[in-house]
């Protein structure tokens, strides 16, 4: 958890706490206040009323009002004075709107909340917040159920997860906190105690096998006492550990010796494929929207503007405004109430908190993740999968061939071009005997791959002992947005990707474009293709598997801190994540971009060329939803892990072997004027430039991707090429299009035609990578 987010925190809890001692207070004295909205058949005043209502004019009147106002919102309902008071329906011009009751401009009753994604809030609401009971379902299929306080869960609630998952139990600030069961889509749960939306305490995770852990948790994983049960009677008890010298215990068998083999630190590998799943964020509270209103002819005043929890702009926006719970407090109380919490949020404000309208705060090296993917051993699930891919790739790389030559025959290019090779387990007189089951390997269009590898200056030999040495690949842990499932080699240089029939058939249309393309253009940015394989697993349903092998983007001298991916579209292109969750394996998209990248003019030139041509490439061959994925690895930062911006101190304590990569800003300008030394660096790969940090208005428009820069730069390295380019512009994309218009501007989506694509990903390129002038 961050600084600045820990201070948020300490103001929320101060708030809820200042508030409930001055409901008791006011209990005390006055006994319980109820609010209750005027109806047209009762306008008297109510005794409870604040002392603000019981010094209105008799004269001033409660009536129905339809009123389209200045800014072009529109409310229809119950009005009195100068603001919705009673039950009304107000529209804002983004399509936010909300129906239900009103006291005196806010929203405070029950009432019913509505966003433009088809998000939907209906429970309590008090001071503008969502507060008390409620339900909210998200537009992906999310719903929570419960209690809530100034917009977050807090309480006891129920929340259903768009993947399935649910979780049932306590709630604290918004995060699972207390006891409370979390289950899986596939039957698996646990049920004990939570901390900050992580398993922590004690508690017991129950698999559909019968199998069960009992003990205690830390951040997901058992940590200390617990007890490991079969479904058989069988249990190991013992402490517990992902460190492997804490881990010790003893293994009681039931009867039988079926678990003697079993490995405790395979309990982790288990447990690490059960992520709590985080869910939707609320796109936008509704106590961050505004209204808009004017005073009634009985006042003499110019319009002013609210907001929907009873503050009034001033054009300033204090810091921690949107915690205003008591609306304009005239009573002494009231007043003595807020001077303590105006007094306690000066003090955090020293502290550490930034204002509203200061500059942001400092950066943070990005935590570190782990090394990404799962070690595919013996036992895994895709175990004989690997074997037979590695097997393949072996038998097609190593087959004697005449030398390859770049200028290749249109025949080369054929779909029909491929070679099929039975690997029956006794071997035959081409393939070697083997311990994996018998299959069938595709190659196709065998002499093109080789010439791409020889065009690509991929040693045979290097290449077949990344694929298929003596170390295992490794499985990512989830698969693509695809469905697609990625595999890496153990030295990260590539990178195996399962493929769609259909995805197949675009690669082999698309073939010999490529091939010509990427002669053509040395520096091309478009992702490297090195195979295009298929196996046939025997056995009734004849299975097929088919990969491609790819250069792995990120494999280099620098560790990368930060990635994006970047469309140019803004629908759904934010990372659904906290920041304590972020780490440098975190693909970030367009909306969390908060950087301009600035590179030496030559480089910018060739940038701008090299992503024209590839686009019109892409464009010809009718592709679209690629992205540009970008790298980011921080050249300076302190041994606390704080970022330091270009011109300030240099920092100690960086390793030797990044410290000889740094270079300064007059060494790179050498560098990059004299083309015989770009050998080092090539575009798109270890590119010294600097990043100049970006900030977004609050009323920035969602089309808006490219944030205020703030003159704040960063000395960075770039590594960054175009991913994804398998997507045709087919029949099922042109009709995502056509639904998603109607409900979204066309132009933020990403399923639009290509040329359309093409324009729009440019004009965004090339708003965040610009000259360094």
């Amino acid at each position: 958890m961050s600084k600045e987010q820990s201070y948020v925190l300490k103001a929320w809890d101060l708030t809820l706490r200042k508030t409930q001692q001055a409901k008791k207070r006011a209990n005390s004295v006055f006994g319980t206040v109820s609010v209750s909205p005027h109806t047209d058949n009762d306008t008297s005043t109510d005794e409870n009323d604040d002392e603000t209502s019981t010094n209105r004019s008799s004269l001033e009147e409660f009536y129905y009002a339809e009123r389209v106002l200045p800014n072009g919102d529109y409310y229809t309902g119950q009005w009195y004075d100068s603001f919705p008071h009673g039950h009304g329906k107000y529209l804002w011009t983004d399509g936010c709107m909300y129906t239900g009751d009103w006291y005196n401009g806010k929203t405070m009753g029950n009432g019913k909340f509505g966003w433009p994604s088809g998000a939907t809030y209906e429970g309590e609401f008090k001071n503008g917040y969502m507060d008390g009971t409620g339900t909210y379902t998200g537009p992906s299929g999310d719903a929570y159920k419960g209690q809530w306080v100034m917009n977050l869960k807090h309480g006891h609630g129920v929340k259903s997860f768009a993947n399935g998952d649910a979780y049932d139990g306590e709630w604290r600030r918004g995060l699972q906190e207390g006891q409370g069961k979390y289950q899986w889509s596939d039957g698996c749960h646990y049920t004990g105690e939570w901390k900050n939306g992580t398993i922590y305490g004690k508690g017991s995770f129950v698999w559909t096998n019968g199998n069960r852990y009992d003990g205690c948790w830390d951040e997901g994983f058992p940590r200390g006492n617990g007890t490991y049960k079969w479904d058989d009677g069988s249990f190991y008890v013992g402490n517990w550990s992902r460190d492997p010298e804490e881990m010790n215990g003893t293994y009681y068998p039931s009867g039988n010796e079926g678990n003697l083999e079993w490995d405790p630190k395979d309990l982790f590998d288990n447990l690490s494929e059960y992520t709590i799943c985080s869910g939707e964020r609320v796109p936008m509270l509704p106590s961050q929207k505004k209204l808009s209103v004017w005073n009634s002819s009985k006042r003499i005043e110019k319009p002013r503007r609210v907001s929907v929890d009873g503050r009034v702009s001033v054009g300033v926006d204090r810091a921690f405004e949107k915690m205003n719970m008591w609306g304009n407090e005239t009573g002494e109380e009231g007043s003595d109430l807020r001077k303590e919490l105006d007094a306690e949020l000066m003090r955090l404000e020293a502290e550490g908190i930034r204002s509203l309208k200061s500059s942001p705060v400092p950066m943070k090296l990005p935590k570190a993740g782990r090394k990404q993917g799962e070690t595919i051993s013996k036992g895994h699930r895709n175990y004989e999968l690997m074997l037979n891919l590695q097997l393949g790739i072996r038998h097609s790389v190593g087959r004697q061939a005449p030398a390859a030559s770049l200028d290749l025959k249109p025949s080369a290019f054929d779909p029909k071009d491929k070679i099929w090779r039975r690997f029956p387990r006794e071997g035959t007189k081409y393939t070697p005997p083997h311990q994996s089951t018998e299959f069938k390997w595709k190659d196709y269009c065998p002499l093109v791959f080789r010439s791409l590898r020889k065009l690509f200056k991929v040693d045979p030999a290097d290449y077949m002992l990344s694929i298929c040495g003596n170390d295992a690949l490794r499985e990512l842990s989830s698969p693509g947005k695809s469905g697609s499932f990625f595999y890496l080699t153990n030295d990260d240089r590539y990178m195996i990707k399962t493929m769609k029939k259909s995805e197949t058939k675009v690669l082999l249309r698309m073939l010999a474009a490529y091939y010509n393309h990427v002669r053509a253009f040395e520096n091309s940015l478009v992702i490297r293709f090195f195979g295009l394989h298929c196996v046939r697993l025997n056995g009734p349903t004849q299975k097929k598997v088919r990969f491609v092998i790819m250069g792995n983007l990120f494999c280099s001298k620098y560790s990368v801190h930060r990635i994006f991916d970047l469309k140019g579209s803004s629908l759904g292109r934010t990372t659904d994540k906290p920041e304590s969750e972020i780490d440098s394996n975190t693909i970030l998209k367009d909306r969390d971009l908060s950087f301009i990248f600035r590179l030496q003019k030559a480089w910018h030139q060739e940038f701008i060329r090299q992503i024209d041509k590839d686009c019109e490439f892409l464009e010809q061959e009718r592709i679209m939803d690629y992205s540009l994925l970008v790298g980011i690895h921080f050249r300076e930062a302190s041994v606390a892990g704080d970022l330091i911006p270009s011109g300030a101190k240099t920092p100690i304590g960086e390793s030797d072997e990044e410290a000889c990569h740094r270079l300064s800003r007059a060494e790179v300008d050498q560098l990059l004027s004299d083309p015989s030394r770009w050998a080092s660096i090539r575009l798109g790969t270890n590119m010294p430039a600097r990043a100049e940090r970006t900030v977004r208005k609050s009323g920035d428009s969602e089309l808006e991707l490219v944030g205020e820069p703030i003159g704040e730069f960063y000395e960075v390295v770039l590594i960054f090429g175009i991913i994804d380019i398998l997507q045709d512009y087919d029949i099922s994309k042109k009709l995502e299009h056509a639904y998603k218009s109607i409900q979204y501007d066309p132009s933020s989506i990403s399923a639009v035609d290509p040329k359309q694509y093409s324009r729009r990903f440019r004009d965004f390129i090339f708003k965040a990578f610009t000259d360094d002038n």
